[in-house]
């Protein structure tokens, strides 16, 4: 009779229940959805790769069918990647695609060649030193999506950070090896919103918790959006001290955008900032002592489009048009279980929509910064040098960080 109940159990609860019998007791369930979400070779991909990716999606919310899009590459068999950390990395925009930039342009082990079709090792890349989950959010970027259309144009700062707190609630679940493991959380740009607002979410609800499925150790962010007062005058200095805009211009920004909103600037600030676009010219934003892509402003610069117009959104010497290539292939997309619901348009580095319908921003994140220092979860955010947005990082910083904490280096 016992052997009769047993086969009427579905296979995958069997295999639960023999492990458990046998003292393992290790989820199967689990590990098999991992295990879907296994990447084995991507188009293009060189041949000395000796890591493990994953990639696939998380339901955030079952009613609207909002789904969120990772990437995980896991530090070299050699270097350990079960004793290092889980780092998570958030890009900004609003709306722009951690996969895009984060991934494929700056800390992720992968570089697109110009052909847009195959790859090539990026040196550099931070997966030498923890486990990176890449996150495409909010619904609406990259490969993320929402069955309710209309979420795309009503999402904003507390949406967001309530959908990466599910999201990471049901990945852990996926892959409980990193459970209780030292998780740090990372962005740039708009992410200086993202990143503090969901290491807050974390921090108060691992309250009580002596051994917390997500054990949220601090954050990094970098070139972040913080603050709309201080990031208007820091980036206002920068062009006016390096040449870049006229002493009129200078001091009409300064009267008409000074304590207004960033995303949701006045008309007034607007006709400043493409006054301060016009002077500019044809440079790159982010690098400005080089020369951009091409010696055309229509292929480089997008027209500005309300949410800061100011901040561009990329850093694009070239790259961003390989990943547009790259990420739209048939073939890459099914090695990335990617677009599985036949998404009506093509993958984009950032969505104009999402942007453009920003709803709730608040003015300044500072305070959320503060209570994290209090709380010892946190290190301070990094600028560069010779971008648009550093001065303004300096700005608020300095009132912002603890001494000890203003100089920051890094060594493996």
């Amino acid at each position: 009779m016992g052997y009769i109940v047993l086969l009427s159990i579905p296979c995958a609860l069997c295999f639960l229940w023999l492990n458990c019998f046998v003292g393992i007791c290790y989820s199967s369930l689990y590990n098999a959805d991992q295990e879907k979400d296994r990447i084995f070779y991507l188009p293009g991909q060189p041949d000395n790769v000796g890591f493990s990716q994953y990639s696939g999606y998380i339901t955030v919310n079952q009613k609207a069918g909002r789904a969120l899009f990772y990437w995980l590459t896991e530090s070299p068999k050699e270097r350990g990647p079960e004793n290092r950390p889980l780092v998570l990395w958030l890009n900004g925009g609003p709306g722009c695609s951690s996969v895009a930039y984060g991934a494929s342009e700056e800390i992720g082990p992968f570089r697109i060649n110009s052909d847009g079709k195959t790859l090539y090792l990026n040196p550099y890349s931070w997966n030498k030193l923890a486990n990176l989950l890449f996150l495409e959010s909010p619904a609406g970027v990259g490969f993320s999506y929402s069955n309710t259309s209309s979420d795309l144009y009503t999402v904003g700062d507390k949406q967001t950070a309530e959908d990466a707190y599910a999201f990471l609630v049901s990945w852990f679940e996926r892959f409980p090896q990193y459970k209780h493991r030292d998780f740090y959380i990372t962005g740039e740009s708009y992410a200086g919103h993202y990143v503090p607002q969901l290491s807050q979410l974390i921090y108060e609800r691992n309250k009580g918790l002596e051994k917390p499925v997500i054990n949220f150790k601090g954050f990094m962010v970098g070139n972040a959006v913080i603050d709309d007062y201080h990031d208007y005058i820091g980036t206002f200095e920068y062009w006016w001290t390096h040449g870049l805009i006229s002493d009129s211009t200078y001091k009409v920004l300064r009267l008409t955008c000074n304590l207004g909103s960033a995303t949701h600037p006045s008309s007034d600030c607007v006709k400043a900032l493409e006054l301060a676009n016009q002077e500019t010219g044809n440079i790159d934003p982010y690098s400005i002592y080089t020369l951009p892509c091409n010696t055309t402003s229509s292929s480089l610069r997008r027209r500005l489009r309300g949410h800061y117009p100011w901040m561009y959104r990329a850093y694009d010497p070239c790259t961003e048009r390989y990943s547009q290539i790259y990420f739209n292939l048939d073939e890459v997309q099914k090695a990335f279980h990617a677009n599985v619901t036949g998404i009506s348009y093509p993958w984009q580095s950032c969505s104009d929509i999402v942007g453009n319908y920003w709803a709730d921003s608040p003015l300044s994140t500072l305070p959320i910064y503060q209570e994290l220092i209090a709380a010892g979860a946190t290190r301070c955010p990094y600028t560069g040098h010779g971008k648009l947005l550093s001065f303004s990082d300096h700005f608020w910083r300095i009132n912002l960080c603890p001494p000890e904490f203003l100089h920051v280096h890094f060594a493996e």
